[in-house]
């Protein structure tokens, strides 16, 4: 009789049980995640009279892969560019909300009697949202179009950057038992230094990669490909000292800036799928259910501190980044659950045997009560603001509106900001590279020659000629490369200002390179002889060969650019709009109502109150379209509305959003919602808006004008400007200031 593997019977038991569970929960309308806990608890070993997993090592293995494989899908949905377009709102959001969860947990942990280490976990565990289960509660509800989502959407991004930030600081404090300042710094330290070499390298090699062998790759070739380049990122990051799942999410944060990312995230689906319904599993099977019962009562209180906690600190950090009331209420009961994230924390915990035996289970049943109620709370979310707009004393809410509408408009840089912008990241850029440079040649390469080449004097030699050869192109960026120049010019020509603080900046920056040579050096050489080699060296290469470096240096920085922006789409909306008015982009279906029809037949502006910002047709751009414009089918049209607005036209639209942009741009990206303050010095003070040709002259259109306190939403084109109105206009950023020469 052939003998079956238990590892292979376990499997088949885990996937019937979360089978037959996922199915119930689909059928009434439950999250999966909740379907796949609850098989966990039945095939797990707390249950007497269900089958039970025999080989928990092996499950255990599994689990840790699906971890992985869930962090990978993470990471494509994650990028780097989207955490730096995010803006001001959902960074100010997330960080308010983080902090306040992290203090309440570890506040409601302390009033729980638990100990320290558990108060910490409970902290991190209760500050992260759980991206998977929002995006389902928004599909289901049909909020997506509307304006807090991509504020919840942004939110979320910043989140996940914070809890990996959190499994590299448990991991340290795990370790040592005990809060450690100096290491937990060190680990910050080491995991910026570490993120930005990933990402930097990452970005150059691995998309001129996928595009040199973009012939070869049919979708198995880039399936196998792709969880290959996980791995491989999984074993550098165990290497250096952090988990795995760090290693999975940066690499899957990576592929998401290559023009693959959407290829490679449809392949991954199913193997991402099967092996984080084991993970889930295996989150189940860790509950006793006893232990639920006895726990009943901090499970109910640590629930209502997520969903109070998270609608009060998400809501703060929504008001304070300058939102208006109504989009900080629906921010703030969008984030009111804990997920995915908060496992792996809790399991971090229990496996490193950090935290008592409780935290996991508590965790995982406060997950299932606070998505259950997320949907609910999405769907009144609007109600609350309601009822909060009526309580509230007018006093709050004048106040609350005038900070609002004072964080909008244009914000201007100066000339000091952008030049220490620039070279802050010059510096930390190049001295990551530097750095990263030295320790691999000292660790690797010199051993290599040293060993297969030549030993001895002439080894050395060999290693540091080499050495040098790779550093100078960055020592050039880092100490000689003029960087905004335009900026730097009006700094260096304005007699206001003096040039002490520049030529310190310079200086600063020469000796910075001549410290990287000389620490280079001085692992081969005595202190004074490698601070003399390092000098002639320096000044050596710098002077003579700055032309050649500079050219070099050019081409490998068009390169990472140009990966880092083949996938860039060519829209641009803005972050804060007035009066709860947002841009959405609808696409025309072929069988809409819509399709060869002009604007001026249409009358949407009449009918919906919205405005045509936009339409993309093909690789033509058409701004502030006429009104004999007309729609053809699969048009992108930009159009400016309130959320009632906007849902009340989409279905005119009926089409699916595709994902097709183009990157050769009027400037779509320069298209967004400005606001100018008319005086009587304008140019367009004292005349007809018909008259005033803002449309010729910003490629745009008036939406509103702020009169006196009144708001006037689609001003009629006789309105005539007057001193002090505040004029809001949808066009060409790059337009619209000249209004106010």
């Amino acid at each position: 009789m052939t003998h079956l593997p238990v590892l292979i019977s376990d499997l088949g038991l885990i996937l019937a049980a979360g089978g037959i569970t996922t199915l119930i929960f689909k059928k009434i309308k439950q999250p999966l995640v909740l379907g796949y806990i609850l098989a966990g608890i039945i095939v797990g070993p707390y249950l007497n009279f269900t089958p039970t997993v025999t080989d928990h090592k092996s499950i255990t293995t599994w689990a840790e892969v699906g971890v992985i494989f869930l962090l990978f899908s993470l990471g494509l949905e994650f990028s780097f560019k989207k955490l730096a377009k995010v803006g001001g709102s959902a960074g100010i959001t997330a960080l308010v909300d983080v902090l306040g969860m992290f203090a309440l947990g570890y506040c409601t942990a302390t009033l729980l009697g638990w100990s320290n280490m558990d108060r910490l976990f409970l902290g991190g565990i209760m500050s992260i949202s759980s991206t998977t289960i929002i995006m389902r509660a928004f599909d289901e509800l049909s909020v997506k179009h509307k304006k807090f989502a991509s504020l919840v959407f942004g939110v979320l991004i910043v989140e996940d950057l914070f809890a990996i930030l959190m499994l590299v600081l448990f991991s340290t404090l795990a370790a040592n038992s005990q809060f450690a300042g100096g290491e937990a710094l060190m680990s910050i330290l080491k995991l910026g230094f570490f993120l930005t070499l990933w990402f930097l390298a990452g970005i150059f090699i691995i998309p001129s990669f996928l595009k040199a062998t973009k012939k070869l790759m049919n979708d198995e070739t880039m399936l196998i490909v792709s969880l290959a380049l996980c791995l491989t990122m999984v074993l550098l990051a165990v290497k250096v000292g952090f988990s795995p799942a760090l290693g999975a999410f940066i690499m899957g944060s990576i592929l998401a800036e290559t023009t693959q990312a959407e290829r490679i995230e449809h392949l991954i689906t199913s193997v991402k799928n099967l092996f984080a319904a084991v993970f889930f599993v295996s989150v189940g099977m860790m509950i006793d259910p006893k232990i639920l019962v006895n726990q009943a009562v901090p499970v109910l209180v640590i629930s209502m501190s997520v969903i109070l906690g998270k609608f009060i600190f998400s809501g703060l950090g929504a008001l304070l980044s300058g939102q208006p009331l109504k989009t900080a209420v629906q921010t703030g009961l969008s984030l009111t659950q804990i997920g995915e994230f908060s496992f792996i924390i809790a399991t971090l915990g229990l496996t490193l045997k950090a935290t008592s035996d409780i935290l996991y289970p508590v965790t995982v049943a406060v997950s299932a009560l606070t998505t259950f109620t997320t949907p609910y709370l999405i769907k009144y979310s609007e109600s609350v603001y309601n009822l909060l707009n009526k309580i509230l004393p007018q006093k709050w809410l004048d106040a609350m509106s005038r900070y609002s509408t004072s964080t909008e408009g244009i914000i201007t840089l100066s000339d000091w900001k952008i030049l220490l912008r620039s070279y802050i990241v010059n510096t930390i850029t190049h001295s990551v590279i530097i750095i990263a440079i030295v320790l691999l040649t000292s660790s690797y390469l010199h051993p290599f020659i040293t060993e297969n080449i030549t030993n001895g004097t002439n080894g050395v030699i060999i290693s540091v000629i080499v050495s040098f050869l790779i550093m100078a192109p960055f020592l050039w960026a880092l100490s000689i490369r003029r960087i905004e120049r335009t900026a730097y010019a009006h700094l260096w020509l304005n007699k206001r200002y003096t040039r002490g603080p520049l030529i310190a900046i310079e200086i600063f920056r020469i000796a910075l390179g001549v410290f990287f040579v000389g620490f280079l050096m001085y692992g081969f050489f005595d202190t004074w002889v490698a601070v003399g080699i390092a000098l002639g060296l320096t000044i050596l290469v710098m002077v003579i060969f700055s032309r050649k470096l500079q050219s070099f240096y050019e081409r490998m920085e068009n390169r990472f650019f140009y990966n880092l922006n083949a996938r860039e789409a060519a829209k641009k909306q803005p972050e804060i709009l007035p009066w709860d008015t947002h841009l959405l982009e609808l696409t025309v279906a072929p069988e809409s109502t819509l399709v060869g029809q002009t604007l001026v037949d249409l009358a949407v502006r009449e009918k919906y109150g919205i405005n045509i910002a936009m339409i993309e047709r093909g690789k033509i751009m058409i701004p502030t379209p006429k009104a004999n414009e007309r729609l053809y089918p699969n048009d992108k049209v930009l159009v400016i509305g309130t959320d009632d607005q906007l849902a009340s036209v989409k279905p005119l639209f009926e089409g699916e959003h595709t994902e097709a942009q183009d990157e050769n741009t009027f400037p779509k990206q320069d298209m967004s919602l400005q606001k100018i303050v008319i005086n009587s010095k304008s140019p367009i003070f004292g005349q007809t808006i018909r008259n005033s040709g803002i449309r010729e002259k910003t490629q745009g259109l008036v939406v509103g004008i702020e009169r006196n306190g009144q708001r006037i939403l689609n001003p009629d084109s006789n309105l005539v400007f007057e001193n002090e109105d505040i004029v809001w206009i949808v066009g060409n950023n790059k337009r619209i200031p000249e209004l106010l020469k």
